[in-house]
């Protein structure tokens, strides 16, 4: 049995960085690599960040059932493959999910018992400075991105937990905090597996 952690946030918030601090102090997890059509942006790299696809490989993806969520994002598509769970399931270890509102919405409606985190800037100035920190995009984009991370913001209460990314060691503690705490949660896999075992004990 295994957990699976997802984890969202607006452009950004910071939240590859967390995902990879988390990553390094709990190497045991499995991080979900995303699919998507849009192209790499600076360092990114192939099956690091994501798998790039093109448009018509992902749509066959879609229409085989590979995705166990997708959606499209302004002109571009990101989903989860069904594999990496799977793997967690078989391997007993415990899934990271890097997906959006959108996705963390239909993975929640498939995996109910999934630990959904949803990372935030302290401020819509600060969210700003970061984006054009990167030196990659334009103000248009950054206008749109801010625009969605409105959106986004707007339904954080569809999350089990909110973390705001004020200062980048604390937010990283309290993610891991998150992540080691939520695996003794009734709702946890393999705490019900064990218990029923325990029931069993005593004849239940």
């Amino acid at each position: 049995m295994s957990q699976v952690f997802i984890i969202s946030a607006p452009s950004g918030s910071g939240k590859s960085t967390l995902v990879h601090r988390l990553l390094e102090q709990e190497p045991g997890l499995i991080f979900s690599v995303s699919y998507t059509t849009r192209a790499p942006r600076g360092q990114e790299q192939e099956g690091r960040e994501y798998h790039f696809v093109s448009r018509e490989e992902f749509e066959r993806m879609i229409a085989a059932g590979e995705f166990i969520e997708w959606a499209r994002v302004f002109e571009d598509y990101y989903g989860t493959h069904r594999r990496y769970v799977d793997q967690g399931a078989a391997e007993g270890r415990d899934v990271v999910l890097d997906i959006d509102v959108q996705g963390a919405r239909q993975l929640k409606e498939k995996i109910p018992a999934a630990v959904s985190v949803f990372i935030l800037a302290p401020s819509r100035e600060e969210l700003e400075k970061r984006l054009r920190a990167r030196g990659d995009t334009s103000d248009a984009v950054i206008r749109r991105r801010l625009a969605e991370a409105a959106r986004e913001i707007g339904n954080f209460e569809q999350y089990d937990f909110v973390l705001i990314n004020d200062d980048l060691q604390a937010a990283a503690e309290r993610l891991l905090w998150i992540v080691r705490t939520s695996r003794l949660r009734a709702s946890n896999p393999e705490v019900k597996s064990r218990v029923r075992q325990i029931l069993e004990t005593f004849g239940q």
